[in-house]
């Protein structure tokens, strides 16, 4: 018999799994205390349908409630929030017929990734002071696009070189934002198969 060497693939010997084993069998005793706190998590987190209604369980202790304010006060506020700290080219894609994500989009250019996450921390801090619903924060490190996401606004803060890249104003179907008094250019009239008209 040819000799095995010890953690070698050599033909015939078995592979580890990475699972807790005891001669050669899954060691189940140990695989539950290892998953025991996830998979308590997760059946935690299964939609078991509640009898209590919806003011009962707004009224349980320990029970955040958000500020109940409509939508357009909301984005007035932090537009004008937004404004007092400098963002530039602040456009808002009312989306609420187009998906399901959010109703509202806000993208808007900060002068420097220092800005940037100058303004995501803002507006987590008047979130905070307001009580509105602020879900998490993606690209804070980089700085680049940084994205609030506040449930039913999602804001969208790029730098300049960023937001020219992506131009999500073209991607959900709205028209580049224009200076007040700019004359938006015609389209070319064309004919069949991309002819002129004679």
């Amino acid at each position: 018999m040819a000799e095995q060497k010890k953690g070698g693939n050599a033909r015939g010997a078995r592979r580890s799994s990475g699972m807790p084993q005891c001669g050669g069998r899954v060691n189940t005793a140990r695989l539950a205390i290892a998953l025991g706190p996830a998979l308590g998590y997760v059946l935690g987190m299964e939609h078991i349908p509640s009898t209590e209604t919806t003011e009962a369980q707004a009224a349980r202790p320990g029970r955040k409630r958000y500020a109940d304010v409509p939508l357009a006060e909301k984005l007035a506020v932090i537009t004008a929030w937004l404004e007092e700290h400098k963002a530039e080219r602040i456009v808002s894609l009312n989306l609420t017929e187009q998906g399901g994500f959010t109703d509202v989009l806000l993208v808007l250019t900060a002068s420097s990734m220092r800005h940037a996450q100058s303004l995501a921390d803002g507006v987590a801090a008047l979130c905070h002071e307001r009580n509105y619903e602020y879900l998490r924060v993606e690209g804070y490190e980089a700085g680049q696009w940084i994205l609030v996401d506040l449930n039913d606004i999602v804001i969208n803060i790029f730098l300049e070189p960023v937001r020219e890249l992506f131009r999500l104003e073209a991607l959900w179907g709205q028209p580049p934002a224009r200076a007040a008094g700019e004359a938006v250019p015609a389209a070319p009239a064309t004919g069949c198969g991309g002819e002129s008209p004679a």
